[in-house]
């Protein structure tokens, strides 16, 4: 007998967090959503982590990859294993408001045009600070959260567009990811929502910010450091070449480049630290293999755009403007 599908799907890609997994799993129990299926995509734990997953929450369908695939791998999987025609994805690092998915779900039947939702995410241990009102993508090629660091003062209580969602809670339609494509698994780890959006957007899909679906992060828990550094350096120039349209290259590329050069000098300037070193050796790395890698790529991102230049400007953010 076939089971009815779950409203929504939630997709947890998990790396040797049994340490968070407790936290973000009895959360998402307590959602008022109650046909929501939870999948925990494991990338190779070895921490115990599919033991407590069998023991103590036999309601999540565990994915067992038994490799590292990365971020990307590891939802792309749950992506295809999901059996609704809306996904979530989860860092298994948060804990979620009783209310997330509901709120998700009202912003997707309030705005039919948007393929993505993004979630007002604070910090777990500072509740009333930012992680990301959505996020942001500036002209002269850099992304970011909206809000980061700032106090929570309401100034970011309405629903409105934003550029693109935080993977770390990111909610999209089947239906977009069925014409864009999932995850680019070349980014493995960070940005990866970022060239998503790109798509997204280029592809004529809209992104809603959802204020009342409130997600708590513990940043950089299970990531961040070098790893992140390096991985940073090397996907923001992997989007510029994949992503980033021709007409905004001819009206922006010296702030593209200034940009560039300036963030390659901060980290030249600070080699001693290893965090700037690996940003480097990203960015280097970026410019070597991003023409092979990306190049093919651009053509079909680029020919499924159906949105002008002056869309695009009004959705991102100018080169000096704070979000």
């Amino acid at each position: 007998m076939d089971h009815p599908s779950p409203t929504i799907s939630v997709i947890v890609p998990n790396w040797n967090g049994a340490d968070h997994l407790p936290v973000c799993l009895d959360s998402l129990r307590r959602q008022t959503v109650e046909d929501a299926e939870t999948l925990v995509v494991d990338n190779g734990s070895a921490d115990g982590s599919l033991r407590l997953l069998e023991r103590e929450y036999p309601e999540a369908h565990v994915l067992a990859l038994g490799e590292n695939r990365g971020f990307a791998g590891a939802c792309n999987a749950g992506i295809r294993a999901a059996r609704s025609s809306i996904v979530a994805l989860l860092n298994n690092d948060t804990e979620v408001d009783a209310r997330w998915l509901e709120e998700v779900l009202a912003a997707f039947e309030r705005h039919p045009e948007a393929g993505m939702v993004a979630s007002k995410m604070l910090l777990y241990e500072r509740r009333d600070r930012f992680h990301t009102a959505g996020d942001f993508y500036r002209v002269d090629g850099v992304p970011g959260n909206r809000g980061v660091w700032q106090r929570d003062n309401g100034q970011y209580d309405e629903e409105e567009y934003v550029f693109g969602a935080c993977g770390g809670s990111a909610a999209y339609r089947i239906t977009m990811l069925e014409q864009i494509g999932l995850l680019d698994e070349a980014f493995f780890y960070s940005c990866e929502d970022v060239d998503l959006a790109w798509r997204g957007q280029l592809a004529g899909w809209r992104c809603v910010y959802a204020p009342r679906a409130v997600v708590y992060h513990k940043l950089s828990a299970t990531g961040g450091g070098t790893t992140a550094s390096f991985y940073d350096g090397r996907n923001s120039i992997y989007i510029l070449i994949k992503d980033y349209p021709s007409d905004l290259w001819r009206r922006y590329w010296r702030a593209v480049l200034m940009r560039q050069l300036q963030m390659a000098g901060e980290a030249a300037a600070a080699w001693r630290g290893a965090e700037a070193r690996a940003r480097l050796r990203g960015q280097m790395l970026g410019m070597v293999t991003g023409l092979p890698r990306m190049l093919p790529k651009r053509r079909s991102v680029q020919r499924r755009r159906s949105v002008d230049r002056l869309y695009l400007e009004q959705i991102l953010t100018g080169i000096d403007e704070e979000p």
